[in-house]
């Protein structure tokens, strides 16, 4: 099982070139970078976390840029966008800045989509939320054309370019891969129609074990497995890997971009914790410090974990490290 980042980067937080060396430095295997363009102040799409939508969502870089800086300092991890809003994206665009990425990074980019869930936000897009999941699908598949093909052409309903010229070509082959996120018998059709691997959200192993083997069964072959927001939990990271989950986050948090002060804490994964699989680095990895946090991490964490890693005051030198998600 590999463990990963995934994290906003904000306007206010850790900039992505410490937090890129950080990760790789430490061990981990990946850095995963969410896509909010923007958050209507009128909206009636409610947050599927259930509280008030945390301001992380509009602050959030754009994460092609995010994952370019970070390619350049870096030589290991996988860049991974979880998710790039396609619905909301030029796919001819999107093809190169996805393929230049590729390109500097020397073929570690991971393109991970979705068909998003802010109807305000993909309306402001151009949008129609009652066929984004056509234009998700025709928008990967020109894609696709654009990273295999030359010249490249694409003509469907809500795609359609002639003959094109677009390079860079990705360094990976036959392309970078291609991972859709969602939880609906409509994804796993999407899913297997472009041979995908899947995001999931750390669902109950029951329903995890039923849909992999949907999956499974469908495209008829193993189908590549991704969890975001992974529960700090050994049994249940054991269950995930018994179900074939293989990239599976372990902490990712909001920090500060400026300076630390003297009283910072540290965010430390306890050893207790660490459950007997394979991890890069071995478990001392976990047990490293990610980065500083003022004492004000509380208020700034992500509300979306990879594994949800919670911040803790230091008592008797030791960090007490929790569950709860922010």
């Amino acid at each position: 099982m590999k463990f990963g980042i995934s994290t906003f980067v904000n306007d206010d937080s850790i900039d992505p070139v410490s937090l890129a060396r950080a990760i790789e430095e430490r061990g981990f295997s990946s850095l995963v970078i969410a896509e909010h363009t923007h958050i209507p102040a009128s909206r009636e799409t409610p947050y599927p976390g259930g509280d008030e939508l945390p301001g992380v969502y509009y602050r959030t870089l754009d994460p092609f840029v995010t994952l370019a800086a970070a390619a350049a300092v870096t030589s290991k991890i996988e860049l991974f966008t979880g998710i790039a809003l396609l619905i909301q994206r030029d796919p001819i665009t999107t093809a190169k800045e996805a393929a230049s990425i590729d390109l500097i990074s020397g073929g570690r980019f991971v393109f991970g989509v979705g068909a998003g869930w802010n109807i305000e936000e993909l309306r402001d897009h151009g949008t129609d939320p009652k066929t984004r999941g056509a234009l998700l699908d025709e928008r990967i598949e020109a894609i696709k054309a654009l990273w295999t093909d030359e010249p490249a052409e694409y003509h469907g309903k809500y795609v359609d370019f002639p003959p094109s010229y677009s390079r860079p070509k990705p360094v990976r082959q036959p392309h970078p891969p291609i991972y859709i996120g969602g939880n609906s018998d409509a994804t796993v059709k999407r899913v297997v129609r472009h041979d995908a691997g899947w995001i999931s959200n750390p669902l109950p192993v029951h329903q995890l074990t039923q849909r992999v083997d949907q999956l499974r069964s469908a495209a008829g072959h193993d189908v590549p497995l991704a969890m975001f927001g992974t529960r700090n939990k050994p049994d249940y990271w054991r269950a995930a890997q018994d179900l074939g989950f293989g990239p599976a986050g372990a902490a990712a948090a909001h920090l500060p971009a400026g300076g630390v002060p003297a009283a910072a804490r540290r965010i430390r994964c306890p050893g207790g914790s660490i459950p007997p699989v394979e991890v890069p680095g071995g478990p001392s990895f976990l047990r490293e410090p990610l980065a500083r946090v003022s004492c004000a991490s509380r208020r700034k964490i992500a509300p979306r974990f990879a594994a949800q890693c919670d911040f803790a005051s230091a008592r008797g030198g030791r960090l007490r490290v929790g569950s709860r998600p922010r």
